[in-house]
């Protein structure tokens, strides 16, 4: 099929990569000049492991292409997959969304299925119809179309396996000759994906838009319930790794989602809540749960902090700090609103001096804690960004995990005692055994794990829980 994408951000470009994977001629529009000679250099604007290979490969196929030129871009399905930042009162801007289909509507030549693809606020499918058909009418023109929500389910990391390998492809769809048409369309462009067993969810475009902010508001709430076990365990001397394989072996539970830690970040889940709050109460329901999940979440982004200062006091001038992780999650060089960066503004306002490493989200960091009003040049000034983790240690009072990126998890501890001036260790991803880290002579902060009750299953001769990591 020939399918025009517009938009080369994150979704658009993890999209117009895979389709043409599929076979499909893909023509991907995007209004910068400089990102598309990027992309034409075979250059990503962003980090996601799988994707360079797939734009590079299917440039050079031929079934890729880049243009800022809507012109060339008429083809039988329009995919729309813009931003749809924040206002300032926490909804969802869907005005490129409605540029995009004002610019379709105006090249149109034949019936045309406008597919959103971004993630937009209930009821923009309709907005959507509304602003095709107004520029529709003034041209005189009676060409039908179809207005199809088909959100997306893409984890930053792994965004081209869940693409290609989705848990379920959700389509909403309007009712009539022309929904009939763009179902028949859909389901020949999505039937590579099917081959195995069926994946497609039909139902019509409100109840689609819903799903992917409920889908959402799901993962986000299980995190944050979560934490809060975390928190409790912290006080009554359990253990949430325990708790954790104890719950989550009920399969009405299950165990995704379900990792403590020092607070969920990126783009997706703060932008979503916001957005789907504002949504409920326009509608006169607010949503209590939600506003509790975001409520624990930021309170769980600055525990790390309280903890440092806790331990260290609470003007840390003289001190130095290692942070390893500045990513949200791991795979990525997404920081938007990511724990590394709170917990990196509460030391730099404490006085203190910090030394930082990530293996690819030092750009956009750098940028993102240079536009941080609350941090001035003095504080900048006393950041660090190093050339690996090791040498992000040399110096530093403590040590601070934010981002469990595999390279952190099987350190060498003796090298990491020889380098610190205290074998002190903030683990805000529980990644290491609390029994290991005594017995290696490292004073160790997990969350949720205090000493005496791993010391207590080790004594009883209990199998010590499997770790693991947040699958945000």
């Amino acid at each position: 099929m020939r399918i025009t994408v517009f938009g080369a951000g994150y979704v658009g470009l993890v999209t117009a990569a895979c389709l043409a994977e599929l076979g499909n001629e893909v023509l991907c529009l995007e209004r910068d000049p400089a990102r598309i000679a990027l992309l034409e250099r075979g250059q990503l604007p962003i980090h996601e492991p799988g994707l360079a290979e797939l734009v590079t490969a299917n440039v050079g196929a031929g079934r890729l292409r880049f243009s800022s030129d809507a012109d060339g871009g008429m083809a039988e399905l329009q995919f729309i997959a813009v931003g749809t930042p924040p206002d300032e009162d926490g909804a969802a801007d869907v005005e490129h969304v409605l540029q995009a289909a004002r610019t379709i509507a105006r090249r149109m030549a034949g019936f045309q299925v406008i597919v959103t693809k971004s993630t937009v606020p209930i009821g923009t499918a309709e907005r959507v119809r509304a602003a095709v058909q107004q520029e529709l009418d003034a041209r005189g023109s009676g060409l039908s179309f179809a207005v199809v929500s088909n959100p997306e389910f893409l984890k930053e990391g792994a965004a081209v396996h869940d693409f290609m390998q989705p848990d379920r492809i959700v389509l909403g769809v309007e009712a009539g000759t022309a929904g009939r048409r763009a179902a028949a369309l859909l389901t020949a462009l999505y039937e590579p994906l099917n081959r195995h067993h069926p994946r497609t969810v039909w139902m019509d475009t409100r109840s689609a838009e819903l799903t992917k902010y409920a889908a959402n508001a799901m993962l986000a709430t299980r995190i944050s319930f979560i934490n809060e076990m975390a928190n409790l365990a912290d006080l009554i001397g359990a253990d949430i790794e325990a708790v954790r394989c104890g719950i989550g072996a009920d399969q009405r539970i299950g165990y995704s989602f379900l990792y403590a830690g020092c607070g969920y970040g990126g783009s997706c889940f703060p932008k979503d809540l916001q957005a789907l709050g504002r949504l409920a109460s326009e509608a006169g329901q607010p949503l209590r749960l939600l506003r509790a999940v975001e409520a624990i979440n930021n309170d769980q982004k600055l525990m790390l902090g309280q903890r440092i200062l806790a331990r260290f006091g609470d003007d840390l001038h003289g001190h130095v700090f290692a942070v390893w992780g500045l990513a949200f999650k791991p795979d990525t060089d997404d920081v938007r609103h990511a724990s590394a960066l709170v917990l990196i503004g509460q030391l730099l306002r404490a006085n203190a001096c910090v030394a930082v490493y990530d293996p690819v989200a030092h750009a956009t960091a750098r940028r993102a804690l240079e536009q941080d009003r609350s941090l001035g040049p003095e504080a900048l000034a006393r950041l660090r960004y190093a050339s690996d983790p090791m040498n992000a240690l040399q110096g530093a009072d403590a040590l601070a995990i934010v981002t469990e990126w595999k390279q952190f998890r099987s350190p060498d501890w003796r090298q990491v005692k020889a380098l610190l001036r205290q074998p002190v260790v903030f683990d805000g991803r529980n990644l290491f055994e609390p029994r290991l880290m005594a017995e290696a002579g490292i004073e160790h902060h997990s969350i949720g794990r205090p000493p005496r009750a791993r010391l207590a299953m080790a004594s009883a001769g209990a199998a010590l829980p499997a770790q693991g990591g947040q699958n945000a």
